[in-house]
């Protein structure tokens, strides 16, 4: 453990939480880069809205697909500090099912940049022991694209890192759809009695099944709505709105993120404790 741990958080909890940290990421150094956010205050699952790459492009005179591009080089920096920071879980909104509703050249744009980013990433996420999981609907994607993400998931299948979880053609309604007819045909098999289903067979049916729920939802741009993005999971996330457009979120933004999130005291519904005193 670095001096600075020692000078900033000594206690059993901080000692095991950054023991924690370091036996998933031992390449993580949240001592240094957080010295002032205590171990067990860094979320284990953050899930993103990148929004702002269009509006970024426009302002600067270039077309909306050129935004899409430079927030690519947004995505490897947010993988890389939450590597750093020991976050567990990075979600993504790549793609949503509402996103068919733009024209056809970013449409397509976006698809090629999906085959590009999946292809070229592939060996940087096996080296840096990253595993990807995509969640979201098949139904209507280029059977390339399908191709290319179904190489990814192959690769890194069995790294034990990171968790990059990719939102593509995804929609948090279609989710909670596609979840109540697995949950129907379980009780319609007779394999699952109606008056058993609990939040955990919920959660069990969704696409984000065996991943923690979000403990952050960050979305970047400035609009205050959470866009058809994991109801359910973030029933309980912490919320932090930027007008910082997605390309430009950086790894500072990353810290005042984290920061933010781990002032906040989280209740569940409760009280604090000094008022339930």
């Amino acid at each position: 453990m670095s001096e600075t741990v020692s000078k900033v958080f000594t206690d059993a909890q901080a000692i095991e939480g950054y023991a924690r940290i370091h036996a998933r990421f031992p390449l993580a150094r949240p001592e240094v880069l957080l010295p002032d956010v205590h171990p067990v205050k860094i979320p284990r699952h953050v899930a993103v809205i990148m929004d702002g790459n269009g509006r970024w492009a426009q302002e600067r005179g270039f077309p909306r697909v050129f935004g899409h591009k430079n927030g690519a080089g947004a995505v490897r920096i947010a993988i890389e500090t939450c590597a750093q920071l020991g976050i567990e879980v990075l979600t993504l909104y790549s793609f949503s099912s509402e996103n068919w509703l733009r024209p056809d050249d970013e449409i397509q744009a976006l698809m090629e940049l999906c085959i590009a980013y999946c292809d070229g990433e592939r060996a940087h996420f096996v080296e840096h022991n990253i595993r990807v999981r995509i969640i979201g609907r098949r139904e209507g994607m280029p059977e390339d694209v399908i191709a290319a993400l179904d190489r990814l998931e192959k690769a890194t299948a069995k790294c034990t890192g990171l968790t990059l979880c990719l939102a593509i053609n995804y929609g948090a309604r279609d989710e909670l759809v596609d979840a109540i007819k697995v949950i129907a045909q379980r009780v319609a098999d007779g394999e699952l009695d109606a008056e058993a289903i609990t939040h955990e067979v919920v959660s069990d049916s969704l696409y984000t099944a065996g991943l923690p729920d979000p403990d952050l939802l960050i979305r970047t741009g400035g609009d205050l709505r959470v866009s058809n993005y994991l109801l359910w999971q973030i029933s309980y996330a912490e919320l932090y709105v930027t007008d910082i457009y997605w390309p430009d979120f950086g790894a500072e933004a990353w810290f005042e993120a984290v920061r933010a999130y781990a002032a906040r005291n989280r209740r569940f519904g409760g009280l604090d404790p000094q008022v339930s005193s």
